[in-house]
């Protein structure tokens, strides 16, 4: 969980350091915002640890970059929401992306609109904006982290209780059992 809070908040404050700006231009926070920490989105997937860590990093953030009172507290929430619905669709591992995606396409609009008030835009180009930065980082790269993942995610995200260890087992001796199946089947048209 700490682990993931920190590694949240040091790739957006390296983001930030190198592509920042005021608030309203800078790409970690600004009108047009893509930030990269999001791509740890998906986390849930593998572990429930992820949805605290990942409310904590966006809280740490948000406060350390300069964001609103408001903004630190309903954006943190918003990343909270998203890292829930992330963990609940985690058996649908590629819909993963989609909440993060949809609960900023709305939370971050608002707060653009009625806390940083920027400028006369329509509420549906911040939601423009939001979509194709959600697509970005959390689907795109998202996806890939988490394909990248899938051959430590034993090592690196152990159960944390009883009972997920035997549905781990019991997944490992499914996932054993059908490559035997699929080399004894390639054995055969061998032969």
């Amino acid at each position: 969980m700490i682990t993931i809070a920190v590694m949240y908040t040091i790739i957006t404050l390296l983001e930030n350091e190198f592509f920042g700006g005021r608030i309203d231009s800078g790409i970690t926070k600004g009108i047009i915002q893509l930030r990269l920490a999001d791509t740890l989105t998906v986390l849930p997937v593998f572990t429930p640890a992820a949805i605290p860590g990942l409310f904590l990093g966006c809280l740490a953030t948000n406060k350390m970059i300069g964001c609103h009172n408001l903004d630190i507290i309903f954006g943190s929430l918003a990343t909270l929401a998203g890292a829930i619905g992330t963990y609940a669709v985690r058996k649908k591992r590629f819909l993963a992306p989609i909440p993060p995606i949809v609960i900023n396409m709305i939370a971050v609009p608002l707060m653009f609109t009625y806390i940083y008030r920027f400028d006369d835009r329509p509420f549906w180009q911040y939601v423009l904006f939001m979509a194709i930065s959600g697509i970005i980082s959390c689907g795109v790269l998202g996806i890939a982290f988490m394909l990248g993942l899938d051959d430590y995610k034993d090592r690196l995200f152990p159960p944390l209780t009883a009972k997920g260890a035997a549905e781990a087992d019991k997944i490992k001796e499914e996932s054993t059992e059908v490559n035997n199946t699929e080399t004894t089947g390639e054995k055969d048209q061998n032969v």
